[in-house]
């Protein structure tokens, strides 16, 4: 039997494992059903309908909303709140003293920010809401009614507001439930679960494009190089590591005498996981989406034919705020003057670097150099469906994002932390774990 079915299979052994992932599928499926839950006064078939030919920033925003969106479900706005708040707290705590005092503080200073986090998440709901209820209020017509009401008004509004907004804060809590209770993330699965039940329709859309031979075996053969490259460059990206060596002074216990340690400092190569894509989709969908409910042309022509998806002004800033958001997620995650300060206490060196500042100097250079790499292949990677479309001439939306875009990207970084998190529960109980070494082992940058 092979190793990873293996580890699974001893993963039940374990009662808290078990009891932990039996609850996170049980949350996942209130979730998947919850999308289903249609909205009060929308008719979400004729709006199906309606909006079946989706462009490019609808479409991502459904993708990420598991097609709640499409079908105006409670589920509408997603998790994409919460993170689009996550975003600002993270930005203000760099800013503002009283959150970057609080973030010092550890664990209870974190519980404040997280409840200002959920606070800032209602009021980002409640604009989004209003948004949703004017492009839904633009798209109901007499000949086309997509709404219960003839002429919506302020009660359409409220239940807009109070539909939507409860949705997302009930995904913020799913969320925090399945991180403290189950396994993983629960925001990334949430995540990942809204992307990976678009899979079956991606696939039939697959099949249906080279029975009609829109998609050549050529085509079909480059896309599942892309897959492979994608899925590769992904595993290798978030388990590669530089590691730098550090010798540790001789130890003097009583008569004994240890010899001179030589241990590596771990750096990550791609510190920030998918965050920096995650960041910057959820944010670029703001525009968008106030752009679709505003009927002003210069708002039309810089937001949705300049900057609407797919175009090079939105690839461009696209790209410039992954690599962004790439360095300002290590650098609020990694310290290297607290590093350096750690390893001059206890007398650890790296060879040919003096301790203290040049030691922090020297981490933030290497630490600089390899996040560099790592967001340049976020870059390559979210940008490959738009690449695809002009040179495969493959318009589907679906099929070049599950075959080598955004989509993937996240599906195997959320899958890789989760199968992490099994695997280390499996370790310190002595089971082996889902690689033949029993553990998945980083690689050297």
């Amino acid at each position: 039997m092979s190793q990873p079915i293996e580890a699974f299979k001893n993963s039940f052994k374990i009662p808290e494992l078990k009891q932990r992932i039996i609850f996170t599928f049980v949350m996942m499926v209130i979730y998947s059903l919850g999308r289903h839950v249609p909205t009060p006064g929308v008719i979400g078939q004729a709006l199906a309908e309606r909006i079946g030919d989706m462009d490019g920033v609808l479409q991502f925003y459904d993708m990420f909303s598991g097609g709640a969106f499409g079908n105006a479900t409670i589920f509408a706005l997603g998790i994409m709140p919460y993170i689009s708040a996550s975003i600002i707290m993270s930005l203000l705590v760099v800013v503002v003293p009283q959150l970057e005092a609080l973030q010092k503080m550890g664990s209870e200073g974190q519980k404040v920010i997280n409840k200002y986090t959920r606070y800032a998440t209602i009021v980002l709901c409640i604009v989004q809401a209003i948004g949703m209820g004017i492009y839904l209020k633009g798209m109901h017509t007499a000949e086309m009614p997509i709404l219960m009401w003839n002429e919506p008004g302020y009660g359409f509004f409220f239940i807009c507001i109070l539909s939507f907004t409860t949705g997302t804060a009930f995904l913020m809590w799913l969320g925090e439930q399945i991180s403290e209770h189950g396994v993983g993330n629960g925001i990334s699965l949430i995540i990942f679960a809204s992307i990976i039940s678009g899979l079956p329709g991606a696939l039939v859309n697959l099949m249906r494009l080279i029975d009609t031979g829109e998609v050549t075996i050529f085509k079909f053969g480059i896309l599942m190089t892309v897959f492979v490259f994608v899925v590769a460059g992904t595993i290798a990206l978030t388990t590669g590591q530089r590691r730098i060596p550090v010798q540790y002074p001789r130890q003097v216990k009583g008569r004994q005498v240890n010899a001179k340690e030589r241990s590596y400092l771990p750096l990550k190569v791609n510190q920030a996981g998918v965050i920096p894509i995650i960041f910057a989709s959820s944010l670029l969908m703001i525009p968008g989406m106030v752009a679709k409910n505003i009927q002003v042309d210069w708002v039309q022509t810089v937001f949705v034919d300049w900057f609407g998806y797919g175009n090079w002004p939105y690839s461009f800033l696209f790209a410039a705020m992954i690599v962004f958001f790439s360095f300002f997620y290590t650098a609020i995650t990694f310290n290297p003057v607290e590093i350096a300060d750690n390893m001059k206490k206890y007398g650890g060196v790296i060879a040919g670097v003096r301790p203290g500042k040049a030691t922090a100097e020297y981490l933030n250079k290497v630490m600089t150099r390899i996040t560099l790499v790592g967001s340049a292949f976020l870059v390559l990677v979210a940008l490959l469906p738009n690449i695809m479309n002009s040179t495969l001439q493959i318009n589907d939306f679906s099929i070049v994002q599950f075959f080598g875009g955004t989509s993937l990207l996240i599906l195997v970084g959320v899958a890789l932390d989760t199968v992490r998190q099994m695997e280390q529960h499996l370790i310190m109980r002595n089971y082996d774990g889902f690689s033949k070494s029993g553990r998945i082992r980083s690689r050297k940058g």
